[in-house]
């Protein structure tokens, strides 16, 4: 989405609102600051210019706008850099907030090398654009101040100096312009950048014996992505330099222009072309301060629209999902059932979408049920269904009888505990939760990871494990839930054949015995018999199956 500009300016006044009072004092500051400076400088023209010299009124004036201009300017910057912080981070709270209650499927589809670098990037962006709001409002004013100055010097001087300003905004706004577009193209590139920096961690282990993958990443993605920044990067630099230099040219040939006009002129107060020169050799500062910033402006532009996008993908949280703790509304399972659930895929340009169900599924409590197929069946779409990740299109899921109403699927998710297979182990104890007890212990011992994980401060001393081994180290957090339902995603597809044979022949029964609920992922047909029912699943459609006792083979 491409928001517009009224749109971008809604959203910068959004975000702004809470500290309107410090934006409105700070401006002040900086408009009081500003008009100092130009009371500074008609007060040094007069002093070089009066008879006798200044006097001791001058001195005290003088002295007295040195005062103004230093608390003035500094109180505008302090603020203004107090107002950007507090803004960045409200905004990064806003967004983790937002992020944390989307739609999973919203998730999933917005990727990773986006998300981050606007998360960290245009963040970082808006807070170094908050330190220069400042100096900027205070050398706009400053510009401002000197040409009301101007005109009370001369109508003229300040005509010509008009035009050599108008001339000089003229390009600015060109160059602006072009290298407005280069930094798009530059910020797009860093989002492709972060999208290969991905695949140099996570596809560490594949390019070490794939030299010409290995190549190709760096000749061809990472450097020819980082030579399209830096390309872009030197554009925009070289637009804007060029212009800044077009505008101090400007000024030293307006100011060659008034002392021809003195020289033709002579009759013409010396004290105009003194302050003229004055006024004109100061204003510099300012306007080339102004033009200095304009790059930070079109970051900082560039960066809201993408912070703004983001707000705007995840403006549609998840309902009825909570962010705080409560009771369950819900009691203990006896049964679980899924009637006519339905899930489409979005299309997809040159392939069917997928399409699961209509599914029935009834589910008694202390089951041990699998789900096995082909991949790509539809077996972790409906785990999701179950779980009410996903929103099902048409169907019901009814627990112990009764449909489960949309405010209580928040509550009917805490009774799960989940090992996917892409499981994320977080390696920080819950404040306030019972710390990880002494009976942990056996279990590293049973799952063989004792002599790479303890217990120190109530806590696992580390995640820092194998694929395998972590998965071990999360059914220990699962056992340790103590929650009624428990679903593993192919968990046992990374463990050796021993490890395999303890999970579905010792553990599974054992956590059946203690009245859990397991529902299972599996490809693993020697082990079928352990289960109570068999969902098979093929191109999003199922059988259910109830399985007889029978062996399992040694």
């Amino acid at each position: 989405m491409t928001l517009k500009t009224e749109s971008l300016a809604r959203e910068t006044l959004r975000i702004l609102k809470p500290y309107w009072w410090l934006v409105v004092l700070s401006t002040v500051l900086g408009i009081v600051s500003g008009l100092s400076v130009t009371g500074l400088l008609a007060t040094i023209n007069r002093a070089m210019t009066q008879d006798g010299g200044p006097g001791l009124d001058v001195a005290l004036l003088f002295a007295g706008l040195c005062v103004l201009t230093l608390a003035c300017s500094n109180g505008s910057s302090l603020l203004s850099n107090r107002v950007g912080q507090r803004v960045v981070a409200n905004l990064r709270r806003e967004l983790a907030a937002k992020i944390l209650v989307a739609p999973i499927e919203q998730l999933e589809r917005y990727r990773s090398h986006r998300l981050i670098p606007v998360l960290l990037n245009d963040v970082t962006t808006l807070s170094n654009f908050a330190l220069s709001v400042a100096p900027m409002v205070i050398a706009f004013t400053v510009t401002l101040g000197c040409l009301s100055y101007l005109a009370l010097l001369s109508w003229q001087i300040l005509a010509l100096t008009l035009l050599t300003v108008i001339t000089g905004t003229g390009a600015q706004y060109l160059a602006h312009q072009a290298g407005m577009r280069s930094i798009l193209r530059a910020r797009d590139g860093e989002d492709e950048l972060q999208k290969h920096y991905q695949a140099i961690s996570a596809g560490a282990k594949e390019l070490r014996i794939h030299r010409r993958r290995r190549q190709h990443l760096l000749d061809e993605r990472i450097h020819g992505t980082t030579e399209r920044i830096c390309t872009s990067n030197i554009r925009a630099a070289n637009i804007f330099v060029s212009a800044e230099t077009f505008g101090s040219m400007l000024f030293f040939a307006v100011i060659g222009i008034a002392i021809a006009f003195q020289a033709l002129w002579p009759a013409t107060d010396k004290s105009v072309l003194g302050g003229f020169v004055l006024v004109m050799l100061y204003m510099k500062g300012p306007l080339e301060r102004l033009i200095t910033a304009l790059p930070i402006i079109s970051r900082a532009k560039i960066a809201l629209r993408r912070i703004a996008e983001l707000s705007w993908k995840f403006s549609s949280p998840e309902p009825h999902l909570l962010v705080n703790d409560r009771p369950s509304s819900l009691g203990a399972m006896q049964t679980l059932e899924l009637r006519q659930l339905r899930y489409d895929y979005p299309p997809v340009d040159g392939v069917d979408s997928f399409h699961l169900g209509p599914v029935n599924l009834s589910i008694k409590q202390g089951e041990i049920v699998f789900i096995v197929g082909e991949n790509g069946g539809g077996k972790t779409t409906l785990i999701k269904l179950l779980l009410g990740l996903y929103p099902a299109q048409q169907g019901e899921i009814l627990f112990n009888g009764q449909a489960l109403a949309a405010e209580q699927l928040d509550d009917y998710r805490q009774l799960f505990t989940t090992i996917f297979a892409d499981y994320y182990l977080f390696d920080d104890p819950l404040p306030g939760d019972a710390p990880v007890s002494a009976d942990a212990l056996k279990y590293l011992e049973r799952l063989d990871i004792a002599h790479k994980v303890g217990i120190r401060d109530g806590a696992f001393t580390t995640t820092d494990l194998s694929t395998g081994q972590r998965k071990r180290l999360a059914l220990i957090s699962a056992w340790l839930d103590e929650r009624q339902l428990l679903v593993f995603d192919e968990w046992a597809a990374d463990q050796d054949p021993a490890f395999r044979r303890v999970f579905y022949t010792e553990l599974l029964p054992e956590l059946k015995q203690q009245g859990k609920t397991i529902i299972v992922i599996s490809h693993d047909d020697r082990y079928f018999p352990v289960a109570d029912q068999l969902v098979r699943m093929q191109g999003g459609r199922i059988t259910v199956e109830q399985v007889e006792d029978s062996a399992i083979p040694a």
